[in-house]
């Protein structure tokens, strides 16, 4: 009879090269061990020092804001009335990820946003023809980190290659199975956290959109699923459904929101968010880099207008309506120095502010550019919710009928 630790090996001795006198060399095992001990040592000393040296450009960024690590931590909130609790800060790849940075520039934005305490980690399928979801994987595949630590959302719609959706059924339930699995493939992945309907398919029945998700979710691909750049009577319509028929219903959306695009977030969510539970996850809180400042002179060479695909933003920029945006955002730079952060922070903490907003997206190219956003946390919200809300939705909203009616 074997005993367990014969069976499975444990007692087995290595076998070692006895030469030519039939005695074991030591030596040689020895050699070996040691520079197998040395390669680990080398390798663990590597990681060490970059995650202090990511530590140190933290510290160093936020002794200047006079903040300290302590003083930084990530603030965290429910996603709508869910039980999965996200960072206010996530971190997003639409542009960057496998198109405008290298795959090092995005390891090292990750790393800091995670050693930073964002856990939300946004992609779609779309994004770069599916690179942005590649590049994402890797990463977190080469972290190693625990993968209950962070969550990960996708979306999907169009497809990972630009021109399928020319061909393909959108939102049909074979397209969603098959698209998310082409995104867990990518993302080397179990399963992702959320998963996001991007857009409302008007050729899809929405019963059948609603069951596609919950079919999802109930093979363990995905935990949740929400909705992205629906409106609001699309996502009141899959609720009521998903009642009904005894199905999964979204639990958030994701919306476009900043200083110039306020009323979807201010006026429609938040019946939703009391009414059935439903959070916001919003985007471009910079719009798409207007409310930094960087084309108050003009379009850089190195900015996202500048780049191929995004002649719609230059376009934007140049009409009569961009021309009164950028006269008003040197009005909030004004604020901004009053309230003692960068232009950038400012906007950030305006959009934390919000009722029933769960996390805000940022996009980087660097990581530079990622602790100045962090930065926004130090903002004083009260005073920067009283300073810009002179112009709510409903305000205008009113000034403008009554306009009308005189």
């Amino acid at each position: 009879m074997f005993s367990v630790e014969e069976l499975y090996g444990f007692n087995k001795k290595p076998k070692v090269n006895r030469g030519n006198s039939g005695k074991p060399d030591k030596s040689e095992g020895k050699k070996e061990t040691k520079e197998k001990e040395e390669s680990v040592l080398a390798s663990q000393i590597l990681d060490a020092a970059r995650r202090l040296m990511e530590r140190r450009r933290l510290e160093i960024y936020l002794k200047e804001c006079d903040v300290t690590m302590e003083q930084s931590h990530m603030p965290y909130r429910n996603l709508g009335k869910s039980g999965l609790r996200v960072s206010c800060l996530g971190l997003g790849t639409w542009v960057t990820f496998g198109s405008q940075i290298c795959d090092e520039m995005a390891e090292s934005v990750m790393t800091v946003a995670y050693d930073s305490g964002v856990n939300l980690f946004d992609t779609a399928e779309v994004y770069a023809s599916g690179r942005a979801e590649t590049t994402l994987g890797n990463i977190l595949k080469k972290k190693g980190w625990r993968r209950s630590s962070y969550v990960v959302t996708t979306k999907i719609y169009w497809g990972a290659k630009t021109n399928s959706f020319l061909t393909l059924n959108l939102m049909c339930v074979c397209w969603c199975v098959a698209g998310l699995r082409g995104s867990l493939s990518r993302l080397q992945l179990d399963y992702v956290d959320i998963v996001f309907a991007n857009r409302s398919d008007i050729n899809a029945p929405m019963e059948e959109i609603v069951r596609a998700m919950t079919f999802v979710i109930d093979q363990g691909m995905a935990m949740y699923w929400g909705t992205s750049r629906w409106n609001a009577v699309e996502i009141m319509e899959a609720y009521s459904i998903a009642r009904q028929f005894n199905l999964v219903p979204p639990v958030c959306e994701q919306a476009e929101y900043h200083y110039f695009q306020r009323d979807k977030v201010e006026l429609h969510l938040p019946e939703l968010y009391h009414k059935i539970g439903v959070g916001a996850v919003t985007w471009s809180p910079l719009a798409c880099g207007l409310l930094t400042g960087k084309y108050n002179e003009g379009v850089p060479e190195s900015s996202r207008a500048a780049m191929k695909g995004h002649a719609w933003l230059k376009e934007r920029l140049c009409s009569d309506e961009g021309k009164k945006q950028l006269r008003k955002i040197k009005e909030l730079h004004l604020l901004a120095d009053r309230l003692n952060c960068t232009p950038a922070q400012l906007a950030i903490a305006w959009c934390l502010r919000s009722e029933g907003v769960s996390s805000v997206l940022l996009g980087v190219s660097n990581t530079e550019q990622l602790l100045e956003n962090l930065g926004s946390l130090r903002v004083n919200l009260w005073t920067c919710c009283l300073a810009t809300s002179r112009e709510t939705p409903r305000r205008r909203r009113r000034a403008e009928e009554e306009a009308a009616t005189n």
